[in-house]
């Protein structure tokens, strides 16, 4: 009795321990017990036991394993039954990768194939899985949540940038509402139809009809996109919702062996170059998935340009298009034409690598060519770009580039330039690309060629120029002629392109040889130094000096912002004597003392042309020239330049003075101001004031000359000392003294007039006296006028009155009336003489023989007056 009591109690502690043993060992046995129905290779692993309680069976971490690649991972998983099974997960994560891992194996005959098969034996359940995510699309993670019954499936998934709703009742599958962002300042793509899927769920809806809205960043107004078909023939069409017009229209057919889309049309009407073509693809043994099918094709793009109609055409195919190793050959042939550009394209291509990250190169024979007209006056004569070798991919372009180009300008010339470099994974700012470049042309304008050579690197963020070398043989304009001028690198070009902390410095130094002027005028070889400093090509400082032996050194400095060049230059004092050469020497001019400076604004922008404003000063200038000397001259010319006119005088006027002129005639304290816009107009005249000289003992000014004149500047001669300019002109016929006043009145614009009614008189008296021999002579070979020119031998003039006129061809008339005192031997008589003389003023500078021509105007013309006196 006591042995059964004790079986009993046993019995009774295994049906209570097993089952807890059971459960505390659920992490050990779970997995065993599941191997038994896994395909082979597979397994499950669990990090922590489950937790099984009266309500739920919780498994806090589990996960699916095909060879080493874990397929899905389970975290937070529990099952419960209130009314239905519900199976709720906190986060799910799933490597597509590993599917491919999976072994094959053959149906069962006894598994279930329709549709309805496989629904009757969905449980009544819930499912739902708070995140998500399969690997590699971790971006459209989301939340899943699956209301499931033999007669009716539901779906909904709610993520960042995507959401989908959608329910399944037997064979009618209807899309309530999917929404996918791909871009963030975009709208998102949205879908909703009804379908009617097929009786073995082995392929595609047998039956269907879904509409969809993109907004494509190129276009302004949305795209609506409707799908269509029927018993495995449908179409596919898009239309610009704005005007109707149609994007996209594809008719296919489908059968268990192929996919055909034939004679699809297409078209493009957008960013001011319309294309529009055909479309034609097979896609063979479709069924067994894009890794076995074999697709091909045949697409031709058509362009309308100035220049006519082109044609390309691309043929793709027989190949394969395969997620993990596509294998595609592809041909792009014929022309395309936009404006006045024509390209032509040969480009056999071969697209391999996976799907997520293709490889397209080309092969032996890839070569792009164009002609045609870039700007009114540009001729590309042919731009080459060779690509054989050339592969492009995500990561960027890899391989030889090379360009060459042929082209002309009607008005600056020819030119030919090579490009030819080495990438590795380029693209911008990323990757590596280097080159040198080298050219050659002419500058007609100048009648010059030039050339052009240098070397270069795109590293990533950072552009550099390591190598240029660029020059003219001449520059040669009219009569000036420059020598070889050359630009080349002190100091790499650098342009870091960093958005943070963008950077753009180098050095660069121009060079020329003599540069002569007409007349003889010469320039020594100039040197320009400057630098530049800034955060890219449109926007960065410059500085620099430039010199032409003793000329200078200038220093300029100033920015560019991409639109306009603003800058400053200062010429610091420097002695006149440097600037020798620039006179030509047939001007036997020398220049002996004074100093120069000068500072000037500049700015440079294309709406509104080059405009400049600074001043110059010239102090204590000297020159000497072989008739006479030029001493103290000070200088300023303040000014503005814009638009093809000059502003003299802004704060001030243009001054200038003249110490001293040394000639025949000595002139002292010139001075005069200028004043205006030069070329001049009613609205902004040119005024010419205050001039004034000392000479021959008086004074002559000037007070205003405006421009355009209107009215005659007053040319004043104050007490000329006659004496003095007798004894500059040195005539030996006759003396003359006493001072000489009047004024001319000057036309510098009038269609008649040079002078018109101008005076000269003396406000004092006047003697003259006609040298003995010079009177002597006349007597001899005159008698009837010797009687006359014996009281003329010395005369005291108390009044004289010159009228003058110079008309605009230079034609001198004089009308002079004297009265005065002849005194000869002791005797005096009145004078009375009447003179008219006409003489061209421009000639009049060739001969200064005034006694020859007094002389004969004496024998003529000189009378007594009937009063004689003592």
């Amino acid at each position: 009795m006591k042995g059964r009591y004790k079986a009993a109690l046993a019995l009774l502690l295994l049906i209570i321990l097993l089952p807890l043993a059971l459960v505390m060992t659920l992490g050990w046995w779970v997995p065993k017990l599941a191997g038994i129905w896994l395909p082979a290779g597979t397994r499950i692993a669990l990090d922590g036991p489950p937790k099984l309680s009266l309500h739920a069976l919780r498994i806090p971490d589990l996960r699916y394993i095909v060879a080493d690649c874990e397929l899905a991972h389970l975290r937070q998983g529990e099952l419960t039954h209130p009314g239905r099974w519900r199976l709720n997960i906190g986060e799910l994560e799933i490597n597509s990768a590993c599917l491919s891992k999976l072994p094959q194996a053959e149906p069962s005959a006894t598994a279930p194939r329709t549709l309805a098969q496989w629904q009757s034996m969905l449980p009544y359940s819930w499912v739902t899985i708070d995140r998500l995510t399969l690997s590699p699309w971790q971006q459209w993670q989301g939340k899943l949540a699956l209301d499931i019954t033999p007669q009716k499936q539901t779906v909904r998934y709610q993520g960042k940038d995507i959401t989908l709703s959608a329910q399944l009742q037997g064979q009618a599958l209807v899309v309530d509402e999917f929404a996918l962002r791909l871009l963030a300042d975009r709208p998102p793509i949205t879908l909703n139809g009804q379908f009617v899927m097929p009786l073995v769920p082995d392929g595609l809806p047998v039956e269907g009809h879904t509409r969809t809205t993109l907004q494509i960043p190129t276009i302004a107004s949305p795209v609506d996109v409707e799908v269509a078909w029927r018993e495995g023939e449908g179409e596919l069409i898009a239309l610009d919702r704005e005007t109707g017009d149609p994007l996209l229209d594809l008719p296919w057919q489908l059968t268990p062996q192929r996919l055909t889309i034939s004679d699809g049309r297409w078209s493009w009407p957008y960013q001011g170059m319309p294309l529009s073509g055909r479309l034609g693809v097979n896609v063979d043994g479709w069924k067994q998935g894009l890794d076995n099918a074999l697709i091909s094709g045949r697409m031709n793009v058509i362009t309308t340009g100035k220049a006519g109609k082109g044609n390309a055409v691309l043929n793709f195919g027989p190949g394969k298009l395969n997620p993990d190793a596509s294998d595609m050959p592809m041909q792009l042939t014929g022309e395309a034409k936009h404006e006045d550009l024509i390209f032509y394209a040969v480009l056999p291509a071969h697209l391999s690598g996976r799907l997520d990250d293709p490889q397209l190169a080309f092969t032996p024979g890839a070569l792009l060519r164009s002609r045609g007209r870039v700007i009114e006056s540009l001729n590309l004569d042919e731009i080459r770009w060779p690509l054989a070798g050339v592969t492009l991919s995500q990561r960027g372009v890899d391989g030889r580039l090379q360009a060459i180009l042929r082209a002309h300008e009607q008005q600056l010339g020819d030119f030919l330039l090579h490009l030819d470099g080495k990438a590795q994974d380029f693209l911008p700012d990323n990757g590596l690309w280097q080159w040198r470049y080298w050219g050659e042309g002419g500058f007609t304008p100048m009648q010059a060629r030039w050339d052009v050579a240098g070397t270069g690197e795109w590293r990533d963020q950072r552009i550099t120029l390591n190598t240029l070398s660029t020059g003219f043989n001449q520059l040669r304009y009219g009569t000036m002629q420059m020598r070889q001028p050359r630009l080349t690198l002190n100091k790499p070009v650098v342009w870091l392109r960093d958005p943070q902390h963008p950077q753009f410095s180098g050095a660069l130094t121009l060079e020329a040889g003599q540069t002569t002027f007409s007349g003889g005028s010469v320039l020594p070889p100039s040197v320009l130094n400057f630098s530049v400093e800034g955060s890219d090509p449109t926007l960065f400082q410059f500085k620099g000096d430039l010199h032409a032996q003793a000329i200078g050194p200038v220093r300029v400095n100033g920015r560019w912002d991409g639109e306009r060049l603003r800058g400053q230059a200062w010429w610091p004092q420097q002695s006149l004597t440097v600037f020798q050469p620039l006179l030509p020497p047939d001007w036997k001019v020398d220049l002996r003392e004074g100093e120069l400076y000068a500072q000037i604004a500049f700015s440079a922008a294309p709406a509104q042309g080059f405009t400049a404003g600074g001043h110059g000063v010239v102090k204590g200038g000297s020159a000497w020239l072989p008739d006479n000397k030029i001493n103290g001259v000070d200088f300023i010319l303040p000014f503005r330049y814009g638009n093809g006119n000059w502003q003299l005088g802004t704060h001030g006027p243009v001054s200038l003075h003249i110490a001293e002129i040394e000639n025949q005639v000595t002139a002292r304290n010139f001075t005069a101001s200028l004043q205006g816009r030069w070329p001049w107009s009613e609205t902004d005249p040119l005024l010419l004031s205050d001039v004034s000289v000392d000479v021959l003992g008086g004074k002559i000014t000037l007070l205003q000359l405006r421009m355009p004149q209107h009215d005659p500047a007053l040319l004043r001669v104050q007490n000329i000392s006659s004496s003095e300019l007798i004894s500059a002109i040195n005539p030996k016929q006759f003396t003359l003294s006493g001072p000489v006043s009047g004024a001319l009145p000057l036309w510098l614009n009038n269609e008649k007039w040079i002078v018109k009614d101008g005076w000269l008189s003396n406000p004092g008296p006047l003697t003259l006296r006609i040298d003995k021999d010079t009177a002597d002579a006349i007597v001899n070979d005159n008698m009837a006028a010797g009687a006359a020119i014996n009281w003329l031998r010395y005369i005291e003039i108390s009044r004289s009155w010159t009228k003058i006129n110079v008309d605009n061809l230079g034609l001198l008339t004089l009308q002079a009336a004297i009265t005065g005192t002849s005194r000869v031997e002791g005797k005096s008589n009145a004078i009375t003489l009447n003179y008219s003389h006409q003489e061209n003023i421009f000639t009049l500078w060739r001969s200064l023989r005034f006694g020859d021509n007094l002389q004969s105007w004496l024998e003529k013309n000189a009378t007594l007056s009937d009063k004689k006196g003592m």
